[in-house]
């Protein structure tokens, strides 16, 4: 029957430990990601409608009034 091991390291054999158990500077990584997501100033985009979109929606908004209308006029 085998003996159970301990899962821990023995402080004594592990490397990158100083006495008292404390790890010195550089043995461990940080604590946050060093590189960020971007580079820069941040360029906002434009806020409001543009020309396109806005005449898109006009012509639609014309065309089905203008549907409706030929519509009620023919009934």
């Amino acid at each position: 029957m085998n003996t159970p091991q301990n899962p821990d390291p023995e402080p004594d054999r592990t490397p990158g430990l100083e006495p008292g158990g404390g790890v010195p500077p550089g043995e461990t990584p940080p604590g946050e990601a060093s590189t960020s997501s971007g580079t820069g100033p941040r360029v906002e985009p434009p806020r409001g409608w543009s020309k396109g979109p806005l005449i898109a929606i006009g012509v639609i908004v014309v065309l089905c009034a203008a549907f409706f209308l030929a519509f009620a006029v023919l009934m």
